[in-house]
C-alpha cells in the first residue's frame, strides 16, 4: 500500500518513515509539511492512506480531510496527533476520517492502525473512544464541572459565549433580566469563574453555543 506523511515537524516525519519502512507491505510515496503540500502530494501520488497531523503549524490538518472528502478523492485519512481532546476527535470523526491515533502510540500500534484502515475498517485510539463513550447527551464529558449546570444555566452559558447582553438573553429565553443575572451568578459559581468574560471564553472553549 502507498502511504504519504503530512506533518509540520521534520523529526516526526523522519520517525514515521523509519517505522513504516520496516514493513515490506508499506511504500512511502512522499511527505509534506503543510495543507498545500499535503493536498498536492495526495493528488499527484494517489496514495492509499495519508497520515495527517492534526496541527500543521497554524493550520488544521482537518482542512485536508475536508478537501479530500468533498472532492471524493480515493484516499483514506489517519489523523496523528499529540492532543487527546475529545472535541478534536469528534470533529475528525464527524468529517469521516478512517483513523485517529496519538503520537505516543507504539510503532506496532501505528502499523496495525494502517493495516486496519487499509482493509476498509476504522481505527480510533482506544482511550479516545473510551472518553467519547463517557460523553453526555450534550456531547460533553461526564466529569466536567459544566455537568453541574441546569439546562437553563447551560443555555445562559451558551448565550454568554455568543456575546449576548442580559437583555438579549432575557428576550431569547423568555425570562426576566433579573432571572438572567441570577443564572449568570450560578454559572460563575458552579464553574469557578470570575466574570462573564471568563464565562464566554469557557463556553467558546467547550463548543457551547446559545
Amino acid at each position: 500500500m502507498k502511504v504519504v506523511i503530512i506533518d509540520s515537524y521534520y523529526l516526526v516525519r523522519q520517525g514515521l518513515k523509519g517505522i513504516l519502512s520496516e514493513n515490506k507491505d508499506i511504500e512511502i510515496a512522499g511527505e509534506g509539511s503543510s495543507i498545500e503540500e499535503g493536498l498536492r502530494l495526495i493528488i499527484e501520488k494517489r496514495p492509499d492512506i495519508a497520515i495527517v497531523d492534526l496541527r500543521l503549524g497554524k493550520e488544521s490538518g482537518l482542512e485536508i480531510v475536508k478537501e479530500i472528502k468533498n472532492n471524493m478523492i480515493d484516499c483514506k485519512i489517519i489523523i496523528l496527533t499529540t492532543t487527546s481532546d475529545y472535541r478534536d476527535f469528534r470533529a475528525a470523526e464527524q468529517m469521516g476520517v478512517e483513523g485517529y491515533i496519538l503520537k505516543d502510540a507504539l510503532p506496532e500500534e501505528i502499523i496495525y492502525a494502517i493495516k486496519i484502515v487499509n482493509a476498509g475498517r476504522k481505527f480510533y485510539d482506544a482511550n479516545l473512544m473510551a472518553s467519547a463513550m463517557r460523553l453526555d447527551k450534550r456531547g460533553l464529558p461526564s466529569d466536567d464541572p459544566i455537568q453541574n449546570l441546569t439546562e437553563r444555566e447551560f443555555e445562559v452559558l451558551g448565550a454568554l459565549g455568543n456575546g449576548y447582553k442580559n437583555s438579549e438573553i432575557a428576550d431569547r429565553l423568555f425570562i426576566t433580566e433579573y432571572t438572567v443575572k441570577k443564572h449568570i451568578r450560578q454559572v460563575l459559581n458552579k464553574l469557578n469563574l470570575y466574570d462573564r468574560t471568563q464565562a464566554a471564553i469557557y463556553a467558546s472553549n467547550h463548543g457551547v453555543v446559545g
